[in-house]
C-alpha cells in the first residue's frame, strides 16, 4: 500500500502551484468576489470540531448571504432539522470553508475564514425570507477569497440538462427513511417530508 501521509510527500507527488495559482488568492472579497456572491444561490460550508469533519448546503433566493463589507459575511440559518451541525462545530472550533456555485457558471468561488454565531436582531432582520427572520446567522471574516477553475463542473456536467437523472430511478428520501429506520411507515414519512417542503422552509 503506497499511502502518503506526510504533506511533503504529497507536495512531491504534485509539484508545486503556478505562480497565478498563488497570487489569485485574495485577503478579501473584491468586486467579481462580491458579484459572484450576489448571484449565488447556494454555498457549501465546511466546518469542523474535535470529532472530525462536516460540509452542509445553504441555499435561498440569489444574493441571501449578506455582504456586510470587503472581510464580513453574514449567512442566515434558515428553518432545518436541529442537528445544527455547523452552528456547533463554529462554537467549538471557529474555522470554516465556503464553496460558493451560481447555477450555469462552471467556475466556483472559494472563501476561508473564520465564523461566529449572531443572534443580534439588528442583523438578522434584514435577512428576512417569507416573512420570517433567521434564529441566527453565521458571521464570516474573510481570511482567503479564490476562485476555483471550472474542470470539477466541466468533467460532472452538472449544470447540464441531458445529465440529469431520471428522478424515478433512485428511491425518495421518505423511502430511504423508512428502509433505514426501523418502524417508519413509507407514506408517513413520504407525507411528512412534502409538509415540511412545501410549508416548513422557513
Amino acid at each position: 500500500m503506497n499511502e502518503i501521509v506526510k504533506p511533503e510527500d504529497v507536495r512531491t507527488l504534485y509539484g508545486e502551484p503556478s505562480d497565478l495559482v498563488r497570487k489569485k488568492v485574495l485577503d478579501r472579497l473584491d468586486k467579481h468576489c462580491q458579484h459572484f456572491i450576489r448571484l449565488s444561490p447556494f454555498v457549501v460550508i465546511a466546518s469542523c470540531d474535535d470529532s472530525g469533519a462536516d460540509a452542509t448546503p445553504r441555499g435561498d433566493a440569489p444574493g441571501f448571504v449578506a455582504i456586510l463589507g470587503d472581510r464580513r459575511l453574514l449567512i442566515p440559518d434558515r428553518r432545518g432539522n436541529n442537528r445544527i451541525d455547523t452552528l456547533l462545530n463554529v462554537a467549538r472550533n471557529p474555522q470554516i470553508g465556503l464553496l460558493f456555485m451560481v447555477p450555469g457558471v462552471n467556475e466556483t468561488l472559494r472563501v476561508n475564514g473564520t465564523g461566529r454565531i449572531t443572534s443580534d436582531a439588528a442583523l438578522l432582520e434584514p435577512l428576512a425570507a417569507q416573512g420570517k427572520v433567521p434564529t441566527s446567522a453565521l458571521e464570516v471574516e474573510v481570511h482567503e477569497a479564490f476562485f476555483h477553475c471550472g474542470k470539477a463542473m466541466i468533467r460532472s456536467r452538472l449544470w447540464e440538462a441531458d445529465a440529469k437523472i431520471d428522478r424515478k430511478t433512485f428511491p425518495s428520501l421518505g423511502r430511504i427513511v423508512a428502509d433505514q429506520i426501523a418502524g417508519i411507515d413509507v407514506e408517513a414519512a413520504e407525507k411528512n417530508l412534502e409538509e415540511a417542503y412545501r410549508t416548513r422552509l422557513y
